[in-house]
């Protein structure tokens, strides 16, 4: 791959080749660009067992990192929620999971990475030597700064079993105690769902080496749907491998759109279709073509605009946003992950507060268009900004560009691009997340 990179003529767009995409960036296809073949680029090279460490190529997924180290009694510090995710589109982008209030993100575990740079040097980037200004920035620059080849990880020991408790709330100041009471304590796992104004949960894993005696052990791979588990089971019991992917099945619950949680449609449909990447491509198909816009107009409807975002909202404030994404978007259920950056770093791009408690919001739908195109994203983008919170850059943005850098620390940015892209050989992190707006 790095010989088939220095080849591509200077001023010819790069991309990878890669199989599958968690990006919701959906731009006009471009047709002027070499996609580099990443075929050899997607394993676990070792995993060491002694030292809790996992050697891994940068277009391995987690699906595949799991299956590797779980036999070891091991997985890493954070696995983001589907299967496709890969280490590198993790790090360079941001990932999070229901460890992440102990485990910040997965960058944060990184101990070191082989990165391509645009300029087509292969380096060695650490927290400490010539390059730790590269391992600093590289999160939250995907892929403007270069591509991750090699990346080695910590792990950390699991149990077979995960025992989970769901804690119901009536308001949303409830539910931000408990999230901040739970993450204070022994758990392994936190993380919440808000179904309405008035219907929250709280939910509470812990690694154990068997269930509860009598208690089933659940499987949400078939016909039941684990968030709707949420509101009737109180207690439930996972393999830790399923309760890893507990979400990927139905795309959290973003399946529903499809028809696979009909009992009858979900019959039919294939297992092994039921998965994250699946429902990523018919989503893209839909916008490529934008069929459900073209048959709501025929039917008298107004078109609709995607609100797919995550954004990250300091956790004091969490009442204040859901009150007011509740009254102006009202898109449910709601995803709550709590986390905190692990130690005293923090990191330039992302420039969250270390020691500070922070809960990350995922919705994942689409809202009406009433006023102005993009009217529900802009809102969302300003509300985040007036509550101190980040907002992630994998769906669409909608910033000025002046007001982009500000957020997201041009300064640094530049220096690091300067260094390692001086003749601008890819595009800046403005230019490609920005692109859609």
């Amino acid at each position: 791959m790095v010989r088939a990179y220095r080849d591509v003529p200077a001023g010819t767009r790069v991309r990878l080749g890669k199989r599958t995409s968690n990006l919701f960036r959906f731009g006009a296809p471009t047709t002027e660009v070499v996609h580099l073949d990443t075929a050899g680029l997607h394993g676990v090279i070792e995993v060491d067992r002694e030292a809790h460490t996992a050697d891994v190529q940068g277009m391995c997924t987690y699906e595949d990192l799991v299956a590797a180290t779980l036999p070891h009694g091991l997985m890493p510090l954070v696995v983001p929620q589907l299967k496709t995710i890969t280490l590198g589109g993790a790090v360079t982008g941001l990932g999070i999971e229901s460890t992440s209030f102990r485990h910040g993100l997965p960058h944060e575990s990184v101990l070191e990475m082989d990165v391509l740079t645009p300029a087509g040097e292969l380096v060695t980037a650490t927290p400490d030597n010539d390059h730790a200004d590269l391992y600093a920035a590289f999160a939250n620059s995907y892929g403007t700064l270069g591509y991750a080849l090699r990346i080695r990880i910590e792990l950390i020991p699991v149990k077979p079993y995960v025992r989970l408790t769901h804690h119901r709330f009536r308001t949303a100041e409830e539910a931000t105690a408990a999230l901040t009471r739970f993450t204070a304590g022994p758990a392994d796992f936190v993380d919440g769902t808000v179904f309405s104004p008035t219907e929250h949960y709280v939910s509470v894993g812990e690694f154990v080496d068997r269930p509860l005696p009598g208690a089933r052990v659940s499987d949400y791979t078939g016909m039941e749907v684990f968030y709707r588990s949420l509101r009737t089971r109180p207690v439930d019991h996972l393999t830790v491998h399923d309760y890893l992917w507990r979400w990927d099945t139905d795309w959290f619950w973003c399946s529903r759109a499809f028809g696979v949680q009909v009992p009858a449609v979900r019959r039919l449909w294939p297992k092994r279709y039921r998965r994250s990447d699946v429902y990523r491509r018919l989503v893209a198909l839909d916008q490529r073509h934008q069929a459900s816009n073209r048959v709501r107009r025929r039917l008298g409807h107004p078109e609709e605009e995607m609100v797919i975002q995550d954004v990250e909202i300091p956790t004091a404030r969490l009442p204040e946003f859901l009150a007011e994404f509740h009254e102006h978007v009202g898109i449910a259920p709601v995803w709550l992950c709590p986390l905190q950056l692990r130690g005293d770093r923090t990191w330039p791009l992302y420039p969250m507060e270390a020691h500070t408690p922070y809960v990350n919001v995922g919705f994942w739908s689409s809202v009406p268009i009433t006023g102005e195109r993009w009217e529900h994203n802009r809102f969302v983008e300003d509300l985040v900004a007036r509550l101190d919170g980040h907002k992630s850059l994998y769906s669409t943005v909608h910033y000025a560009e002046a007001e982009f850098w500000e957020r997201y620390n041009g300064t640094a940015y530049r220096a690091v691009k300067e260094r390692y892209d001086p003749e601008g050989r890819v595009p800046d992190l403005y230019t490609k997340v920005g692109g859609g707006a």
